[in-house]
Protein backbone atom coordinates (compact mmCIF):
# COMPACT_ATOMS: atom_id res chain seq x y z
CA UNK A 1 0.00 0.00 0.00
CA UNK A 2 1.34 3.41 -1.02
CA UNK A 3 1.49 5.87 1.88
CA UNK A 4 0.38 9.33 0.75
CA UNK A 5 1.15 12.77 2.13
CA UNK A 6 -1.68 14.94 3.36
CA UNK A 7 -3.82 16.01 0.41
CA UNK A 8 -5.25 19.50 -0.01
CA UNK A 9 -9.04 19.75 -0.04
CA UNK A 10 -10.64 21.34 -3.13
CA UNK A 11 -13.60 23.62 -3.55
CA UNK A 12 -16.65 21.33 -3.71
CA UNK A 13 -19.81 22.80 -5.21
CA UNK A 14 -22.07 19.75 -4.95
CA UNK A 15 -22.90 18.84 -1.36
CA UNK A 16 -23.78 15.25 -2.28
CA UNK A 17 -20.23 14.76 -3.54
CA UNK A 18 -18.54 16.40 -0.57
CA UNK A 19 -18.21 13.33 1.66
CA UNK A 20 -17.10 10.89 -1.07
CA UNK A 21 -14.54 13.36 -2.47
CA UNK A 22 -13.15 13.94 1.01
CA UNK A 23 -13.01 10.17 1.56
CA UNK A 24 -11.22 9.71 -1.74
CA UNK A 25 -8.57 12.23 -0.64
CA UNK A 26 -7.92 10.75 2.78
CA UNK A 27 -4.19 10.13 2.94
CA UNK A 28 -4.69 6.96 5.01
CA UNK A 29 -7.36 5.41 2.76
CA UNK A 30 -6.53 1.95 1.45
CA UNK A 31 -6.59 1.17 -2.29
CA UNK A 32 -9.76 -0.88 -1.84
CA UNK A 33 -11.43 1.97 0.05
CA UNK A 34 -10.51 4.37 -2.76
CA UNK A 35 -11.82 1.94 -5.35
CA UNK A 36 -15.11 1.65 -3.52
CA UNK A 37 -15.40 5.41 -3.07
CA UNK A 38 -14.64 6.13 -6.72
CA UNK A 39 -17.17 3.49 -7.77
CA UNK A 40 -19.72 5.28 -5.59
CA UNK A 41 -18.86 8.61 -7.21
CA UNK A 42 -19.03 7.13 -10.70
CA UNK A 43 -22.43 5.60 -9.97
CA UNK A 44 -23.72 8.91 -8.61
CA UNK A 45 -22.54 10.75 -11.73
CA UNK A 46 -24.21 8.10 -13.90
CA UNK A 47 -27.47 8.38 -11.97
CA UNK A 48 -27.41 12.15 -12.49
CA UNK A 49 -26.49 11.85 -16.16
CA UNK A 50 -23.44 14.03 -15.51
CA UNK A 51 -21.36 12.14 -18.08
CA UNK A 52 -24.05 11.61 -20.71
CA UNK A 53 -23.02 13.03 -24.07
CA UNK A 54 -25.46 14.81 -26.37
CA UNK A 55 -24.82 13.19 -29.74
CA UNK A 56 -26.15 13.76 -33.24
CA UNK A 57 -27.24 10.75 -35.29
CA UNK A 58 -24.08 10.99 -37.36
CA UNK A 59 -21.91 10.65 -34.25
CA UNK A 60 -20.85 14.28 -33.88
CA UNK A 61 -20.99 16.10 -30.57
CA UNK A 62 -22.14 19.70 -30.07
CA UNK A 63 -19.79 21.74 -27.90
CA UNK A 64 -22.39 21.93 -25.13
CA UNK A 65 -25.91 20.82 -24.38
CA UNK A 66 -27.76 24.10 -24.95
CA UNK A 67 -31.24 25.20 -23.94
CA UNK A 68 -33.37 28.04 -25.19
CA UNK A 69 -31.67 30.38 -22.74
CA UNK A 70 -28.15 29.37 -23.77
CA UNK A 71 -28.68 28.92 -27.49
CA UNK A 72 -27.10 32.35 -27.98
CA UNK A 73 -23.68 30.83 -27.18
CA UNK A 74 -23.63 29.00 -30.51
CA UNK A 75 -22.33 25.95 -28.66
CA UNK A 76 -24.79 23.72 -30.49
CA UNK A 77 -22.34 23.94 -33.39
CA UNK A 78 -19.64 21.37 -34.07
CA UNK A 79 -16.01 22.17 -33.30
CA UNK A 80 -13.45 19.75 -34.73
CA UNK A 81 -11.15 20.13 -31.70
CA UNK A 82 -13.86 19.44 -29.13
CA UNK A 83 -15.09 16.43 -31.07
CA UNK A 84 -11.63 14.91 -31.14
CA UNK A 85 -11.21 15.29 -27.39
CA UNK A 86 -14.66 13.80 -26.77
CA UNK A 87 -14.12 10.98 -29.26
CA UNK A 88 -10.73 10.19 -27.75
CA UNK A 89 -12.32 9.99 -24.30
CA UNK A 90 -14.80 7.46 -25.67
CA UNK A 91 -11.93 5.46 -27.12
CA UNK A 92 -10.17 5.45 -23.73
CA UNK A 93 -13.39 4.39 -22.00
CA UNK A 94 -13.74 1.64 -24.60
CA UNK A 95 -10.20 0.48 -23.91
CA UNK A 96 -11.07 0.21 -20.22
CA UNK A 97 -14.15 -1.86 -21.07
CA UNK A 98 -12.21 -4.11 -23.45
CA UNK A 99 -9.58 -4.70 -20.81
CA UNK A 100 -12.23 -6.36 -18.65
CA UNK A 101 -13.30 -8.85 -21.33
CA UNK A 102 -11.75 -11.37 -23.66
CA UNK A 103 -12.94 -9.57 -26.76
CA UNK A 104 -10.21 -6.95 -26.75
CA UNK A 105 -10.58 -6.34 -30.47
CA UNK A 106 -14.20 -5.25 -30.18
CA UNK A 107 -15.21 -1.71 -31.05
CA UNK A 108 -18.63 -1.80 -29.42
CA UNK A 109 -19.93 0.83 -27.02
CA UNK A 110 -17.70 3.88 -26.44
CA UNK A 111 -15.15 2.66 -28.99
CA UNK A 112 -17.79 2.52 -31.69
CA UNK A 113 -18.86 6.06 -30.79
CA UNK A 114 -15.28 7.26 -31.23
CA UNK A 115 -14.99 5.61 -34.64
CA UNK A 116 -18.32 7.06 -35.77
CA UNK A 117 -17.27 10.58 -34.77
CA UNK A 118 -13.94 10.39 -36.56
CA UNK A 119 -15.31 8.85 -39.75
CA UNK A 120 -18.03 11.52 -39.93
CA UNK A 121 -15.36 14.19 -39.54
CA UNK A 122 -13.49 12.57 -42.43
CA UNK A 123 -16.72 12.80 -44.47
CA UNK A 124 -16.92 16.49 -43.58
CA UNK A 125 -13.36 17.21 -44.67
CA UNK A 126 -13.84 15.27 -47.90
CA UNK A 127 -16.98 17.24 -48.66
CA UNK A 128 -15.02 20.49 -48.29
CA UNK A 129 -11.68 19.32 -49.69
CA UNK A 130 -11.72 22.20 -52.14
CA UNK A 131 -10.54 24.46 -49.31
CA UNK A 132 -7.42 22.34 -48.93
CA UNK A 133 -6.93 22.13 -52.69
CA UNK A 134 -7.23 25.87 -53.28
CA UNK A 135 -4.60 26.71 -50.67
CA UNK A 136 -2.29 23.90 -51.75
CA UNK A 137 -2.51 25.11 -55.35
CA UNK A 138 -1.94 28.74 -54.36
CA UNK A 139 -5.38 29.74 -55.61
CA UNK A 140 -6.60 30.97 -52.21
CA UNK A 141 -4.87 33.21 -49.70
CA UNK A 142 -4.20 31.27 -46.48
CA UNK A 143 -3.81 34.59 -44.64
CA UNK A 144 -7.58 34.98 -44.91
CA UNK A 145 -9.06 32.69 -42.20
CA UNK A 146 -12.33 32.19 -44.06
CA UNK A 147 -10.37 30.56 -46.90
CA UNK A 148 -9.00 27.92 -44.57
CA UNK A 149 -10.71 24.59 -43.78
CA UNK A 150 -13.55 25.46 -41.44
CA UNK A 151 -13.16 24.00 -37.98
CA UNK A 152 -16.65 24.99 -36.78
CA UNK A 153 -19.70 23.91 -38.79
CA UNK A 154 -23.29 22.70 -38.80
CA UNK A 155 -23.28 19.11 -37.62
CA UNK A 156 -26.73 18.26 -38.92
CA UNK A 157 -25.86 18.61 -42.60
CA UNK A 158 -22.05 18.98 -42.49
CA UNK A 159 -22.41 22.39 -44.10
CA UNK A 160 -20.29 25.41 -43.33
CA UNK A 161 -21.74 28.20 -41.22
CA UNK A 162 -22.09 31.51 -43.03
CA UNK A 163 -20.46 33.57 -40.32
CA UNK A 164 -17.03 35.16 -40.05
CA UNK A 165 -14.92 32.97 -37.78
CA UNK A 166 -11.28 32.42 -36.78
CA UNK A 167 -10.86 29.26 -38.87
CA UNK A 168 -7.06 29.48 -38.92
CA UNK A 169 -6.68 26.74 -36.31
CA UNK A 170 -3.92 24.29 -37.13
CA UNK A 171 -4.34 22.52 -33.80
CA UNK A 172 -7.84 21.35 -34.76
CA UNK A 173 -6.58 19.85 -38.03
CA UNK A 174 -3.61 18.26 -36.25
CA UNK A 175 -5.92 16.71 -33.64
CA UNK A 176 -8.06 15.16 -36.36
CA UNK A 177 -5.08 13.70 -38.20
CA UNK A 178 -3.76 12.35 -34.89
CA UNK A 179 -6.90 10.50 -33.80
CA UNK A 180 -7.91 9.29 -37.26
CA UNK A 181 -4.47 7.77 -37.74
CA UNK A 182 -4.50 6.36 -34.19
CA UNK A 183 -7.81 4.56 -34.74
CA UNK A 184 -6.68 3.30 -38.13
CA UNK A 185 -3.54 1.90 -36.50
CA UNK A 186 -5.74 0.10 -33.97
CA UNK A 187 -7.62 -1.54 -36.85
CA UNK A 188 -10.85 0.28 -35.98
CA UNK A 189 -10.88 2.13 -39.34
CA UNK A 190 -10.16 0.71 -42.76
CA UNK A 191 -8.72 3.55 -44.81
CA UNK A 192 -10.16 3.54 -48.34
CA UNK A 193 -8.72 5.31 -51.37
CA UNK A 194 -10.68 8.54 -50.95
CA UNK A 195 -9.70 8.77 -47.28
CA UNK A 196 -6.07 8.07 -48.22
CA UNK A 197 -6.13 10.96 -50.66
CA UNK A 198 -7.68 13.21 -48.01
CA UNK A 199 -4.93 12.36 -45.54
CA UNK A 200 -2.44 13.29 -48.24
CA UNK A 201 -4.11 16.69 -48.50
CA UNK A 202 -3.46 17.32 -44.82
CA UNK A 203 0.25 16.70 -45.35
CA UNK A 204 0.44 18.97 -48.38
CA UNK A 205 -1.61 21.65 -46.64
CA UNK A 206 0.63 21.72 -43.56
CA UNK A 207 3.64 21.97 -45.86
CA UNK A 208 2.27 24.84 -47.95
CA UNK A 209 1.20 26.97 -44.97
CA UNK A 210 4.53 26.20 -43.20
CA UNK A 211 2.67 25.22 -40.06
CA UNK A 212 5.81 25.39 -37.92
CA UNK A 213 5.95 29.18 -38.50
CA UNK A 214 2.28 29.85 -39.23
CA UNK A 215 0.36 32.30 -37.06
CA UNK A 216 -2.98 30.73 -36.22
CA UNK A 217 -5.80 31.40 -33.74
CA UNK A 218 -5.21 28.13 -31.91
CA UNK A 219 -7.18 26.48 -29.13
CA UNK A 220 -8.80 29.71 -27.93
CA UNK A 221 -9.69 31.17 -31.35
CA UNK A 222 -8.19 34.55 -30.65
CA UNK A 223 -5.41 36.78 -32.03
CA UNK A 224 -3.22 34.91 -34.49
CA UNK A 225 0.32 34.07 -33.36
CA UNK A 226 2.86 31.27 -33.66
CA UNK A 227 1.75 28.94 -30.88
CA UNK A 228 3.52 25.90 -29.46
CA UNK A 229 0.21 24.21 -28.65
CA UNK A 230 -0.85 24.35 -32.30
CA UNK A 231 2.53 23.24 -33.65
CA UNK A 232 2.57 20.35 -31.20
CA UNK A 233 -0.87 19.15 -32.27
CA UNK A 234 0.25 19.02 -35.89
CA UNK A 235 3.45 17.22 -34.93
CA UNK A 236 1.36 14.61 -33.08
CA UNK A 237 -0.88 14.13 -36.11
CA UNK A 238 2.03 13.78 -38.53
CA UNK A 239 3.83 11.35 -36.23
CA UNK A 240 0.79 9.09 -36.07
CA UNK A 241 0.40 9.31 -39.84
CA UNK A 242 4.06 8.37 -40.31
CA UNK A 243 3.53 5.24 -38.22
CA UNK A 244 0.37 4.53 -40.17
CA UNK A 245 2.11 4.73 -43.53
CA UNK A 246 4.71 2.23 -42.28
CA UNK A 247 1.92 -0.32 -41.84
CA UNK A 248 0.07 0.22 -45.08
CA UNK A 249 -0.32 -3.43 -45.98
CA UNK A 250 -2.76 -4.03 -43.14
CA UNK A 251 -4.55 -0.70 -43.05
CA UNK A 252 -4.84 0.95 -46.45
CA UNK A 253 -7.21 -0.47 -49.03
CA UNK A 254 -5.93 1.99 -51.62
CA UNK A 255 -3.54 0.52 -54.17
CA UNK A 256 -1.84 3.84 -54.85
CA UNK A 257 -1.02 5.01 -51.33
CA UNK A 258 2.67 5.07 -52.23
CA UNK A 259 2.01 7.79 -54.77
CA UNK A 260 0.10 9.83 -52.20
CA UNK A 261 2.43 9.67 -49.22
CA UNK A 262 6.01 10.85 -49.41
CA UNK A 263 7.51 9.51 -46.20
CA UNK A 264 10.52 11.80 -46.55
CA UNK A 265 8.16 14.78 -46.69
CA UNK A 266 6.30 13.65 -43.57
CA UNK A 267 9.55 13.12 -41.65
CA UNK A 268 10.79 16.54 -42.76
CA UNK A 269 7.59 18.22 -41.60
CA UNK A 270 7.77 16.46 -38.23
CA UNK A 271 11.33 17.67 -37.75
CA UNK A 272 10.32 21.23 -38.67
CA UNK A 273 7.73 21.09 -35.90
CA UNK A 274 10.12 19.69 -33.31
CA UNK A 275 12.70 22.33 -34.20
CA UNK A 276 10.10 25.07 -33.72
CA UNK A 277 8.95 23.61 -30.40
CA UNK A 278 12.54 23.51 -29.16
CA UNK A 279 12.77 27.27 -29.72
CA UNK A 280 9.41 28.14 -28.12
CA UNK A 281 8.71 25.76 -25.24
CA UNK A 282 8.00 26.02 -22.38
CA UNK A 283 6.41 29.23 -23.65
CA UNK A 284 3.25 29.19 -25.70
CA UNK A 285 4.47 32.04 -27.93
CA UNK A 286 7.87 33.74 -27.98
CA UNK A 287 6.95 36.53 -30.36
CA UNK A 288 7.21 40.12 -29.05
CA UNK A 289 4.40 41.76 -27.11
CA UNK A 290 1.45 41.90 -27.37
CA UNK A 291 1.54 38.33 -28.75
CA UNK A 292 4.13 36.99 -26.31
CA UNK A 293 2.67 34.39 -23.93
CA UNK A 294 4.67 32.59 -21.28
CA UNK A 295 1.95 30.39 -19.75
CA UNK A 296 -1.02 28.68 -21.39
CA UNK A 297 -3.18 25.76 -20.29
CA UNK A 298 -3.32 24.45 -23.86
CA UNK A 299 0.27 23.27 -23.46
CA UNK A 300 -1.02 20.56 -21.11
CA UNK A 301 -2.48 18.77 -24.12
CA UNK A 302 1.02 18.33 -25.54
CA UNK A 303 1.63 16.08 -22.51
CA UNK A 304 -1.73 14.30 -22.66
CA UNK A 305 -3.25 13.11 -24.85
CA UNK A 306 -0.76 14.06 -27.60
CA UNK A 307 2.48 12.99 -25.86
CA UNK A 308 4.86 15.12 -27.92
CA UNK A 309 7.08 16.53 -25.14
CA UNK A 310 9.77 14.83 -23.07
CA UNK A 311 9.38 14.33 -19.28
CA UNK A 312 11.55 17.30 -18.24
CA UNK A 313 9.61 19.69 -20.46
CA UNK A 314 6.32 18.16 -19.33
CA UNK A 315 7.24 18.87 -15.70
CA UNK A 316 8.14 22.46 -16.53
CA UNK A 317 4.76 22.96 -18.19
CA UNK A 318 2.99 21.39 -15.20
CA UNK A 319 4.91 23.59 -12.77
CA UNK A 320 4.12 26.73 -14.78
CA UNK A 321 0.42 25.90 -14.81
CA UNK A 322 0.36 25.17 -11.06
CA UNK A 323 2.37 28.27 -10.14
CA UNK A 324 0.81 30.83 -12.46
CA UNK A 325 -2.60 29.66 -13.77
CA UNK A 326 -4.13 27.48 -11.08
CA UNK A 327 -6.91 29.00 -9.01
CA UNK A 328 -9.29 27.81 -6.33
CA UNK A 329 -12.09 26.99 -8.78
CA UNK A 330 -10.20 25.79 -11.86
CA UNK A 331 -7.26 26.71 -14.05
CA UNK A 332 -6.99 29.87 -16.14
CA UNK A 333 -6.36 29.50 -19.85
CA UNK A 334 -3.71 32.23 -19.68
CA UNK A 335 -2.99 35.41 -17.77
CA UNK A 336 -5.12 38.43 -18.74
CA UNK A 337 -7.74 36.24 -20.42
CA UNK A 338 -10.85 38.42 -20.66
CA UNK A 339 -13.33 35.73 -21.82
CA UNK A 340 -16.00 35.62 -19.13
CA UNK A 341 -14.33 38.42 -17.20
CA UNK A 342 -15.97 39.42 -13.90
CA UNK A 343 -19.69 40.26 -14.24
CA UNK A 344 -19.54 39.26 -17.91
CA UNK A 345 -23.27 38.63 -18.25
CA UNK A 346 -24.17 42.08 -17.03
CA UNK A 347 -21.45 43.87 -19.00
CA UNK A 348 -21.57 42.02 -22.35
CA UNK A 349 -24.64 41.53 -24.51
CA UNK A 350 -25.56 37.98 -25.53
CA UNK A 351 -24.46 38.59 -29.09
CA UNK A 352 -21.01 39.68 -27.94
CA UNK A 353 -20.24 37.10 -25.27
CA UNK A 354 -19.03 34.38 -27.66
CA UNK A 355 -18.31 36.57 -30.68
CA UNK A 356 -15.18 36.27 -32.82
CA UNK A 357 -12.51 38.51 -31.29
CA UNK A 358 -9.56 37.26 -33.35
CA UNK A 359 -9.19 40.67 -35.02
CA UNK A 360 -9.89 42.91 -32.02
CA UNK A 361 -10.51 41.93 -28.40
CA UNK A 362 -9.99 45.40 -26.95
CA UNK A 363 -13.64 45.87 -25.93
CA UNK A 364 -13.57 42.58 -24.05
CA UNK A 365 -10.15 43.16 -22.51
CA UNK A 366 -11.46 46.40 -21.02
CA UNK A 367 -13.83 44.31 -18.86
CA UNK A 368 -11.04 42.43 -17.10
CA UNK A 369 -9.93 43.38 -13.62
CA UNK A 370 -6.54 42.21 -12.25
CA UNK A 371 -6.70 38.55 -11.26
CA UNK A 372 -10.25 38.25 -12.52
CA UNK A 373 -9.66 35.67 -15.24
CA UNK A 374 -12.22 32.87 -15.53
CA UNK A 375 -11.05 29.49 -14.20
CA UNK A 376 -11.67 26.60 -16.56
CA UNK A 377 -12.77 23.05 -15.80
CA UNK A 378 -11.13 21.22 -18.74
CA UNK A 379 -7.62 21.27 -17.28
CA UNK A 380 -7.74 19.74 -13.80
CA UNK A 381 -8.81 16.29 -15.05
CA UNK A 382 -6.02 16.35 -17.64
CA UNK A 383 -3.42 17.15 -14.97
CA UNK A 384 -4.83 14.24 -12.95
CA UNK A 385 -4.42 11.92 -15.95
CA UNK A 386 -0.84 13.08 -16.51
CA UNK A 387 0.17 12.33 -12.93
CA UNK A 388 -1.81 9.08 -13.03
CA UNK A 389 0.10 7.81 -16.05
CA UNK A 390 3.32 8.84 -14.36
CA UNK A 391 2.37 6.96 -11.17
CA UNK A 392 1.55 3.82 -13.14
CA UNK A 393 5.20 3.77 -14.26
CA UNK A 394 6.96 5.21 -11.20
CA UNK A 395 4.86 3.88 -8.34
CA UNK A 396 5.84 7.08 -6.52
CA UNK A 397 3.53 8.28 -3.74
CA UNK A 398 3.88 11.91 -4.80
CA UNK A 399 2.58 11.10 -8.29
CA UNK A 400 -0.47 9.29 -6.91
CA UNK A 401 -1.05 12.17 -4.52
CA UNK A 402 -1.05 14.67 -7.38
CA UNK A 403 -3.37 12.45 -9.40
CA UNK A 404 -5.85 12.34 -6.54
CA UNK A 405 -5.51 16.03 -5.75
CA UNK A 406 -6.43 17.11 -9.27
CA UNK A 407 -9.14 14.47 -9.58
CA UNK A 408 -10.66 15.89 -6.42
CA UNK A 409 -10.53 19.40 -7.90
CA UNK A 410 -12.21 18.16 -11.10
CA UNK A 411 -14.98 16.34 -9.22
CA UNK A 412 -15.46 19.37 -7.00
CA UNK A 413 -16.32 21.43 -10.09
CA UNK A 414 -19.54 19.46 -10.74
CA UNK A 415 -22.39 21.89 -10.18
CA UNK A 416 -24.66 21.96 -7.15
CA UNK A 417 -28.20 20.62 -7.05
CA UNK A 418 -29.61 24.16 -7.13
CA UNK A 419 -27.24 25.59 -9.75
CA UNK A 420 -29.17 27.97 -12.07
CA UNK A 421 -27.39 26.73 -15.21
CA UNK A 422 -27.98 23.08 -14.42
CA UNK A 423 -27.71 20.63 -11.55
CA UNK A 424 -24.93 18.03 -11.40
CA UNK A 425 -23.26 19.28 -14.61
CA UNK A 426 -19.68 19.75 -15.82
CA UNK A 427 -19.17 23.45 -16.62
CA UNK A 428 -16.90 25.10 -19.13
CA UNK A 429 -15.61 27.46 -16.47
CA UNK A 430 -16.26 29.36 -13.26
CA UNK A 431 -16.23 33.16 -13.40
CA UNK A 432 -16.85 35.94 -10.91
CA UNK A 433 -20.43 37.22 -10.88
CA UNK A 434 -21.25 39.78 -8.15
CA UNK A 435 -18.20 38.60 -6.24
CA UNK A 436 -19.12 34.89 -6.35
CA UNK A 437 -17.54 32.30 -8.63
CA UNK A 438 -20.32 30.61 -10.61
CA UNK A 439 -20.48 28.42 -13.73
CA UNK A 440 -20.98 30.18 -17.05
CA UNK A 441 -23.80 29.49 -19.48
CA UNK A 442 -21.91 26.85 -21.51
CA UNK A 443 -22.87 24.19 -18.99
CA UNK A 444 -22.57 21.29 -19.47
CA UNK A 445 -19.51 21.44 -21.72
CA UNK A 446 -18.89 18.08 -23.35
CA UNK A 447 -15.12 18.63 -23.45
CA UNK A 448 -15.12 18.92 -19.64
CA UNK A 449 -17.23 15.77 -19.34
CA UNK A 450 -14.82 13.91 -21.61
CA UNK A 451 -11.75 14.90 -19.63
CA UNK A 452 -13.39 14.00 -16.32
CA UNK A 453 -14.42 10.60 -17.68
CA UNK A 454 -10.81 9.87 -18.69
CA UNK A 455 -9.54 11.04 -15.28
CA UNK A 456 -11.89 8.58 -13.57
CA UNK A 457 -10.72 5.72 -15.80
CA UNK A 458 -7.08 6.59 -15.08
CA UNK A 459 -7.73 6.68 -11.33
CA UNK A 460 -9.33 3.25 -11.48
CA UNK A 461 -6.19 1.95 -13.16
CA UNK A 462 -3.95 3.50 -10.53
CA UNK A 463 -5.97 2.09 -7.65
CA UNK A 464 -5.44 -1.44 -8.94
CA UNK A 465 -1.67 -0.83 -8.63
CA UNK A 466 -1.60 0.89 -5.22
Amino acid sequence: MVQLPSLSQPQIHNEQLRSPIQALLRSDASPSERQQTLAQIRQQLQDWGSLEFSTLENGLFPAAAVSGETEYTGYDSIWVRDNIHVAHAHWVMGEADRGKTEGTGSTAGPSAAAVKTVTTLMDYFQRHRDRFDAIIAGQADANEPMNRPHIRFNGQDLCEIDQKWAHAQNDALGYFLWLYSKLALAGAIRVDESATEMLGRFVAYFDVIRYWADADSGHWEEARKIEASSIGAVVAGLEQLRILTDQTANIFSSANFASIFDRVQIVRLIQKGHDALAKILPLECNQPEPLHRRYDGALLFLIYPLKVVQPAMAQQILDNVADHLQGDYGIKRYLNDSFWAPDYKSKADEGDRTADVSDDSSWRDALLTPGGEAQWCIFDPIVSVIYGQRYQVSGAAEDLAKQLEYLGRALGQVTAADCPVGAHKCPELYYSEAGQYVPNDSTPLLWTQANLAVAIVMAERSFTLS
